[in-house]
């Protein structure tokens, strides 16, 4: 299947306009790198304060504390997903160190594996060949369903699931470097995953390459989570001890999971598939502050335009939704009032 329509950036803004609105501000990036992380200090720092002082304080205080880091941690994935635009820094060796050390790593992602399989979903979204159509596919679902994604989030289970699969293709990948069958000039980073299957298919020995080269990535991945997991531990003890530490990592396993996959399900499910009107792809929810803050960090609720502009900054995109509405486009774009209205929307059974 073809690639999805792009939209015409210069048939809706004029020139200045687009100028301003593709600007990529290296003090801006920076500065919301250091926010992400100023908050989650904040956030754990207060906790733990409350727990030194009162330990029922800090027993009630914790869960909204998890909450609010697990937002936190979303925000970081989000400007781990600016970088792999090249985004948060106009410098590319910048902007590729923040979203590989300073943001992904924190969650386990890399920024090189992700930027190719991310651009492959903006090349076919919500078509046959989009990565990510099996996040939005299964909506709309039953309530008792969804309950039970949420369920399996916040008691750990999505993540243990995840890292387990992840830790033990990063193993294999360990066993290889200490063999040194490193391949990495032939790594498939920057490769679809559909064309690495078919350079696979051509030549036996490709496949082997391959899976070597990507368990020597997802390697390398863990290695950067490993590390800065370790440094949150080590503050954490230098500090303020052991709860800052508890507070993050138990935020990771449970509440992280919940809001990235209310992210996904906002972004994309129930949808337009197959649709060549590259106004229904994705969907821009409008978030009060407190989504903002328990869900949507970093205008990530302005999917829409991030999807038809995708070269504009996130700090740009309610400009550039505000110019869509003057512009008399609002009524092409698939919209909600609210995550609430969302999470309603796709829990509704198919006629």
């Amino acid at each position: 299947m073809p690639s999805v329509k792009a939209a015409r950036p210069l048939e809706i803004f004029d020139k200045i306009v687009w100028q301003r609105l593709t600007h990529v501000s290296g003090a801006r990036g920076i500065w919301l790198m250091t926010h992400a992380w100023l908050m989650v200090a904040i956030i754990l720092g207060g906790t733990a304060l409350l727990w030194q002082w009162h330990w029922f304080a800090g027993l009630i205080i914790s869960p909204i504390a998890i909450l609010a880091v697990g937002a936190r941690q979303l925000g970081l994935s989000i400007l781990m997903h600016e970088a792999a635009h090249g985004l948060l820094h106009p410098n590319r060796k910048i902007n590729n160190f923040m979203g590989q050390w300073l943001t992904g790593a924190s969650t386990g992602s890399d920024l090189h594996a992700y930027r190719s399989y991310h651009l492959t979903h903006h090349r076919f979204t919500q078509q046959e060949e989009d990565p990510d159509l099996s996040l939005s596919a299964p909506f709309p679902t039953s309530k008792a369903s969804m309950q039970r994604k949420i369920i399996r989030d916040l008691t750990g289970q999505t993540f243990f699931k995840q890292r387990s699969h992840q830790f033990a293709r990063a193993w294999q990948g360990f066993k290889a470097i200490l063999r040194c069958d490193s391949h990495q000039e032939d790594s498939p980073r920057d490769t679809s995953a559909g064309r690495a299957l078919n350079n696979s298919a051509r030549a036996g020995i490709g496949a082997v390459e391959t899976t070597i080269n990507g368990s020597i990535i997802t390697a390398q991945t863990v290695a950067r989570f490993l590390v800065v997991q370790l440094a949150v531990l080590i503050i954490s003890l230098m500090t303020l001890g052991i709860i800052p530490f508890l507070i993050w990592i138990i935020a990771l396993a449970t509440s992280f999971q919940m809001v990235l996959r209310i992210r996904n399900i906002a972004e994309h499910a129930c949808t337009a598939v197959g649709s060549d009107d590259p106004f229904s792809h994705a969907r821009t929810t409008y978030a009060n502050w407190f989504e903002r803050m328990f869900i949507a960090p970093y205008w990530v609720n302005y999917h829409c335009e991030h999807h038809l502009f995708m070269g504009v900054p996130c700090y740009h995109l309610p400009k550039a939704h505000m110019h869509l509405l003057a512009n008399g486009y609002g009524e092409k774009m698939t919209t909600a009032h609210g995550y609430r209205e969302v999470m309603r929307s796709i829990t509704k059974a198919p006629a």
